[in-house]
């Protein structure tokens, strides 16, 4: 009943004792894994669990070069377990394994006085990902998710095994980041004075203020509790477009005079970012502290749903095309693009771009996130970048989640488990070769109708756990396997404190009655997706980048 499903299970008679485990060893190497597995041992089973012990009945965690980096293989038989890992990441992996075997009980965070026995099956599993990127985007823009709430998801990404947290840290609605060198950028645009109350184009305003960022010792945690469970955090500064919180702090950064709050309505934003030098020397200098924050190889800087109205109706910006010999506005938006890619490239980074981008040149070590279906995907993937498949039909956990009335703020197409566990990052389309372009994939969480953490769980869970699956399983998926897997898997998430969708639809207090959504038909969302990704299907193919 283990999930993500796993490559290889052998099953024998027997069971090892953990209440009569005499401890737990490992290596120097290994000490903060053991330390992690002990806690998560401890709190709900009280059993005392000693590290390093000379005993002969205990878990040994060991590393193991003939594995991959993220592979491992758990031996579990009546005399003791042995978790073993290519790396620190593989034996951690093999450690979500054990507590998987255990009773439900241990994801709680202290002892009930009623949980059964702790044994665990005689067994041996072997395991490795599918995906070396293995992912879910949150927009903690729209609405912030406080820290501690933060970190809990982090446990729980940890434990279907997806490593990498995409931080979508600012918006027009947004900026969530401490900068330490533009202290206006939190201090104004880290709070709004009102939300929308729906998806509808005439919502009301709920008139309550929301804001919270994170100061940079907070970051700092976040990163570190994060790599603990081999989990890199991506953050995202999105520009030119959905940046108005930047341009309410500092209004030299907008195409025109106007005095702009932070945006209080969802949806794409006429505003852009100016495409002055001092507004990219600005970011920059954004971008350094970020990477002095983030140690992620990869930084997002967004490029998504960038009208170019304004910049087509400034004298200043169409005086700024004509000076760098560029084409149109689409070449400035590239021209932005690479002036912030290049300064990255010298940071040792390379940026993260959503797959508007490819509508205009880029530079060669761009990573394209394709999320209008799967164009962005193939095109990419056709021009030699490498590429971040997360399909909005398939992975854009927002979407409402079936047809009934009774969902909350529905939004967009319905978007079923079982849509979500049919996800393949790699297009049908792609050729054998193509295909090693797609280095793998990830959800989306854009949280404009999700204003707690309760709320995300709705959104997310059991969804999130069939991308999971999708992310780490080789080989044929079945569907109705994996419902019966996934039944026995809500228990874990019960024990965990997650308030995921019911198979039959929302409790009542997941409910929204009278919040109006904007709910689309499949034919519709078809036909829209189809004229957004025109550009890119109609740009002139660039020569394909040298591989990165």
């Amino acid at each position: 009943m283990l999930l993500p499903r796993p490559a290889s299970v052998h099953r024998r008679s027997g069971a090892f004792p953990l209440d009569e485990a005499t401890g737990l060893t490992a290596p120097p190497e290994l000490l903060p894994t053991a330390h992690w597995l002990l806690d998560a041992l401890r709190r709900p089973t009280r059993l005392p669990l000693p590290l390093n012990t000379d005993a002969p009945r205990r878990i040994a965690l060991e590393l193991d070069d003939a594995l991959g980096p993220e592979e491992y293989r758990l031996t579990v038989e009546p005399e003791g377990i042995r978790v073993a890992g290519g790396s620190r990441a593989g034996v951690f992996y093999g450690g979500q394994t054990l507590l998987q075997l255990l009773p439900p009980d241990v994801y709680r965070a202290a002892a009930t006085g009623h949980a059964p026995r702790w044994s665990v099956p005689a067994v041996t599993v072997e395991d490795r990902p599918r995906f070396a990127w293995r992912g879910l985007l949150l927009d903690v823009a729209r609405h912030f998710m406080p820290k501690h709430a933060l970190l809990r998801l982090i446990d729980l990404l940890a434990l279907h095994r997806l490593n990498v947290l995409h931080l979508h840290l600012t918006d027009d609605q947004g900026w969530r980041v401490e900068i330490r060198r533009y202290p206006r950028l939190t201090e104004v645009g880290s709070w709004r004075a009102s939300s929308p109350l729906g998806a509808a184009e005439d919502a009301p305003d709920d008139n309550r203020p929301h804001g919270g960022y994170y100061t940079q010792d907070d970051i700092r945690e976040i990163v570190a509790f994060a790599a603990d469970r081999h989990i890199s955090i991506v953050p995202e500064i999105d520009v030119p477009g959905h940046s108005q919180a930047a341009i309410a702090a500092y209004p030299e950064l907008g195409v025109t005079d106007a005095r702009l709050g932070v945006r209080t309505r969802w949806g794409v934003n006429p505003h852009l970012l100016n495409a002055e030098e001092s507004t990219v020397a600005f970011y920059r200098h954004v971008l350094d502290e970020i990477t002095e924050l983030f140690p992620s190889l990869h930084v997002g800087i967004g490029g998504d749903e960038c009208p170019k109205e304004q910049w087509r109706q400034d004298a200043r910006t169409q005086q700024l095309i004509a000076e760098r010999g560029l084409a149109d506005e689409k070449g400035l938006q590239s021209w932005f693009t690479t002036q912030l890619a290049d300064h990255l490239g010298t940071l040792g980074r390379r940026v993260l771009v959503w797959d508007e981008a490819l509508e205009g040149p880029l530079p060669d070590s761009a990573m394209i996130a394709s999320w209008r279906g799967t164009a962005g995907a193939v095109t990419g993937a056709r021009r030699g970048f490498d590429v971040l498949s997360c399909p909005d039909h398939l992975v854009y956990l927002d979407y409402r989640q079936s047809e009934q009335d009774d969902e909350p703020i529905p939004f967009s197409i319905p978007l079923t488990l079982e849509d979500a566990y049919s996800f393949d990052p790699v297009p049908a389309a792609l050729t054998a070769e193509e295909a090693t372009r797609v280095v793998g994939g990830q959800a989306n969480v854009w949280t404009e109708h999700m204003d707690s953490p309760r709320t995300v769980d709705y959104y997310v869970f059991p969804r999130l756990c069939a991308v999971a699956e999708a992310l780490w399983a080789t080989g044929e998926r079945d569907f109705g396997e994996f419902r019966v897997r996934l039944q026995a898997h809500l228990a874990r998430l019960d024990a965990f404190g997650v308030e995921y969708r019911r198979p039959d639809g929302p409790l009542p207090w997941q409910t929204r009655p009278g919040v109006r959504g904007k709910p689309s038909t499949r034919e519709e969302w078809d036909a829209l997706i189809d004229r957004l990704t025109a550009g890119i299907r109609t740009a002139a193919p660039t020569p394909p980048p040298a591989r990165a």
